[in-house]
């Protein structure tokens, strides 16, 4: 709640396995006192098709993000729109991009065993080839220090952040506001 008071575009819920997993009863619960035309994303690692479906409609998710292993075809087969989340390596982590084309990617930090969240930033020129007419949303490392910099140098549809909101693995909703802030007093200002 804190981060649609702050005037966040998107909340994400994370029901991969790991630090971050919800319930799916609190997942439910936010979705449904988020107030209208904020999206309610629902983060995948390599989850069985039936039950992301089963999730998405228990928890009214609007927006999908997959960040394993996901086929094209896997994320087409949902009527939610669908983020595919990709780890940016190097250079040859963009080379099946295109594959996604119908899908908006958010770029992220790679790392051997986590799929997000890492708080690494990954070289931003990486970005901006990835972008390249495609949609992209830019994640790894991104904080209220950086993120202006991140924009203006990569110029994304988005931004998406987790770690850099965080205190002591706990999100800080000072961190919150301030990040989102930062991000809107630079729109409203014609930057």
């Amino acid at each position: 709640m804190a981060a649609a008071k702050a005037g966040a575009d998107a909340v994400g819920m994370v029901f991969a396995p790991g630090k971050r997993q919800i319930s799916l009863d609190i997942a439910r619960e936010i979705c449904r006192a988020l107030p209208p035309f904020i999206s309610k994303v629902g983060v995948f690692v390599d989850a069985d098709e039936q039950e992301v479906k089963e999730i998405a409609g228990f928890c009214g998710l609007d927006t999908l993000q997959f960040h394993g292993q996901e086929t094209p075809e896997y994320c087409s087969r949902f009527a939610n729109k669908v983020i595919k989340g990709v780890q940016i390596r190097n250079e040859r982590s963009l080379t099946w991009l295109s594959d996604y084309a119908e899908h908006t990617l958010l770029l992220d930090s790679y790392h051997p065993q986590e799929k997000g969240g890492t708080g690494h930033v990954f070289p931003w020129d990486l970005a901006v080839k990835a972008g390249n007419g495609r949609r992209i949303i830019l994640a790894g490392g991104l904080d209220s220090n950086n993120v202006l910099t991140a924009i203006q140098t990569v110029k994304p549809f988005g931004v998406d952040v987790s770690s850099g909101v965080e205190t002591g693995g706990n999100k800080d909703q000072d961190k919150i506001r301030t990040f989102i802030t930062t991000i809107r007093r630079w729109e409203y200002d014609g930057q």
